[in-house]
């Protein structure tokens, strides 16, 4: 597993993938749970990064596919 440094630096990489090749997928960042945490004071760990990092690929892949 990943520790925090690592998930967090793969989450810049993965967005900063997405806003400079796939600019209009940039809607769907902001829809994802973890940049609207449904509680006042979100506990942000590795299980959490690592499933934002999921999200993020799976956007990513998904577009892909679509564009095939």
């Amino acid at each position: 597993m990943k520790t925090e440094k690592e998930l967090n630096q793969a989450i810049l990489e993965i967005t900063l993938k997405i806003q400079n090749e796939n600019p209009e997928l940039n809607k769907y960042l902001s829809e994802l749970p973890v940049t609207i945490p449904d509680i006042n004071n979100p506990q942000i760990n590795c299980k959490v990064l690592q499933d934002y990092y999921d999200s993020l690929q799976n956007i990513l892949k998904k577009y892909k596919e679509g564009q095939q």
